[in-house]
């Protein structure tokens, strides 16, 4: 997955700052996020649903609200109707400069507007709430019994959810006056609700509260254990992927771009944390990344890791050939290894003995008893997998840094 960023102009004639998430060959569909109440484009569950939806061939277009994050005008001054308005306004952006967006995905009270939206964007197929209120409303009982007071200019402080913002007289009245029961039974696109029982900020007679106004074709997703602004990195990867899934069959597939040339591995930042990749092979799509204690994110397998899963792959491709050449009854092959540097003066395999060496360790795995003969053909097999050959052979790497165009 890779990442642009930029701003268009919003509802409200201010510019609104976006960022547009592409996966790697190009997006087989175009999806507009709205991010929750007070959040920004850059919320932890909206940045994982986006990156799941990304790595399964949706482009995802997320951006901040008029007054939040880095996007212009003055939070406090808008009101529900302004939000939606946005919403519509960075659809037709994404009609103009891509295509228009047939998935729609807000979480929080952003999917409450994308419902009042909705039909103002006539491409989309499909819309997916994320911890919803049914009414734009339920943000002022949430205040409860918060002492509103306004100052001269018209604004007053609020804590919601544990986030201390202002808002304007004219903000509560506006959410006070949307009623959007007859707007979704009215949706005609399908419908996915997912909610969490356990969401103390929004809770789940809301999301009933849509599901049953909806109708058909329409789905319900329970998110168990998980929090309103989804902390927990498998709760909005979780959605991400189950939304993939879902929409598919409600999407016109755009035409599936060029894959790599045969032989190319292509690796590209994703723009997630510091060091995440994503690795194009053919029509295959994998995750690299750095664990946590080096400073990535944990989010696929490190460089090494890979190394050592190519040349774990290549043993027990090589040992199935031989076995079912010689006619072998060779049960399934576990490959165990690890990597790690040692001195050369420790390292008893190595002829030089001098410097800090590589070393692997390869174990396999066959069930079942071996005689010595067939151990030691195994071995003698085992290092005569092409990796392993590449790996102890001499190799060059040429590299040259071309402009991207």
């Amino acid at each position: 997955m890779r990442s642009e960023r930029f701003t268009f102009p919003g509802s409200g004639g201010v510019e609104l700052a976006a960022r547009l998430d592409l996966p790697a060959g190009g997006p087989r569909a175009w999806a507009l996020l709205a991010h929750c109440f007070t959040c920004s484009k850059e919320s932890l569950a909206g940045a994982r649903i986006a990156a799941a939806l990304a790595e399964r061939g949706l482009a995802v277009l997320r951006f901040d609200f008029t007054g939040l994050g880095g996007s212009g005008g003055d939070f406090a001054n808008t009101g529900f109707a302004g939000n939606v308005d946005d919403l519509v306004a960075a659809a037709d952006h994404l009609r103009r400069t891509r295509a228009a967006p047939q998935l729609l995905v807000g979480h929080s009270l952003g999917g409450t507007a994308l419902l009042a939206a909705a039909h103002r964007i006539p491409e989309a197929r499909a819309v997916a709430t994320v911890g919803a209120p049914f009414d734009p409303a339920h943000v002022l009982r949430r205040l409860g019994d918060q002492p509103l007071v306004f100052d001269p200019d018209g604004t007053a402080a609020v804590t919601f959810a544990g986030r201390a913002f202002r808002i304007g007289r004219a903000f509560l009245d506006d959410l006070a006056a949307h009623d959007l029961g007859q707007r979704i039974a009215q949706l005609h696109k399908a419908l996915i609700v997912f909610h969490a029982p356990q969401d103390e900020t929004v809770g789940i007679a809301e999301a009933t509260r849509i599901f049953v106004a909806a109708r058909h074709p329409k789905s319900f997703i329970g998110l168990d254990g998980a929090d309103h602004l989804l902390s927990r990195r498998a709760d909005g990867q979780h959605v991400g992927r189950v939304l993939a899934e879902w929409s598919a069959r409600y999407l016109d597939p755009a035409p599936a771009a060029a894959a790599p040339p045969e032989g190319d591995v292509v690796v590209t930042e994703t723009g997630e944390g510091r060091f995440a990749q994503e690795i194009a092979v053919g029509p295959h799509r994998l995750r690299a990344d750095e664990p946590v204690a080096v400073g990535g994110d944990g989010s696929g397998p490190g460089p090494y890791d890979l190394l050592l899963a190519a040349l774990g792959a290549c043993t027990a491709m090589t040992l199935r050939l031989y076995a079912e050449r010689k006619g072998m009854a060779l049960g399934p092959i576990t490959v165990r290894l690890r990597h790690g540097k040692v001195h050369a003066r420790d390292c008893a395999e190595c002829e030089d003995r001098v410097g800090i060496v590589d070393r692997i360790e390869r174990e396999i795995v066959v069930p079942g008893e071996l005689d010595d003969a067939t151990r030691a053909k195994l071995l003698e097999i085992a290092d005569k997998c092409p990796v392993h050959r590449t790996l102890e052979g001499r190799s060059v790497v040429v590299t040259r840094v071309a402009t991207a165009e």
